[in-house]
């Protein structure tokens, strides 16, 4: 008896296991974080696994086809980003403040995910956008990130888009390019 349970338990262990190093889920894992992948139109796609501009990139009628979901990091950018340069303080403020499509809560997007835009392959002068994106106005130029540089206090990295978006040192008092995000979060397609 002992060992009918233990031979049965056993194998229900085996099958669980097998199902989570197969992919199916886990209960500590939500759909869509890293690590995690589905095929569901709308759930963002594993981070690992680049989407062409095609699938990845979606204008979103919600906010009047003025802002773009980005299936691959779940962040909402402005389909069009200022065409003139701001100090940082004025580019934070302005993100702060701004409403595209009817909707508030913009902001200066972090290094990473600034730089999570980039497509390498692309040679300058750029954009370095992946081909297809929906983007307009983008310019080949430095833009602002939140993201501080800890051994400088006068600045912020920038991420430029001419250049292969390598990350760059800019000092608070110059003027650059800046492109607000906002989070994924009740976001209607």
């Amino acid at each position: 008896m002992n060992r009918r349970r233990f031979f049965i338990v056993s194998i229900g262990a085996l099958m669980l296991s097998g199902l989570l190093v197969a992919g199916c889920g886990s209960a500590d894992a939500p759909v869509g974080a890293e690590g995690t992948s589905t095929d569901l139109p709308g759930v963002i796609q594993n981070r690992d696994k680049a989407l062409p501009a095609a699938q990845r990139f979606v204008i979103l009628p919600a906010f009047n086809s003025d802002a773009v979901l980005d299936k691959e990091t779940g962040l909402v950018w402005e389909k069009s980003p200022e065409t003139t340069s701001a100090t940082w303080s004025v580019a934070r403020r302005t993100c702060i403040e701004k409403k595209i499509g009817g909707q508030k809560g913009w902001r200066l997007p972090s290094l990473p995910e600034l730089a999570s835009l980039v497509d390498p392959s692309i040679a300058p002068p750029g954009p370095t956008l992946p081909p297809g994106h929906p983007f307009l106005a983008v310019q080949s130029a430095v833009y602002w990130s939140e993201t501080r540089v800890d051994e400088d206090a006068r600045g912020s990295w920038g991420v430029h888009f001419g250049l292969g978006g390598g990350a760059t040192f800019i000092n608070w008092a110059h003027s650059v390019q800046f492109w607000c995000v906002r989070d994924g979060m009740k976001v209607d397609q």
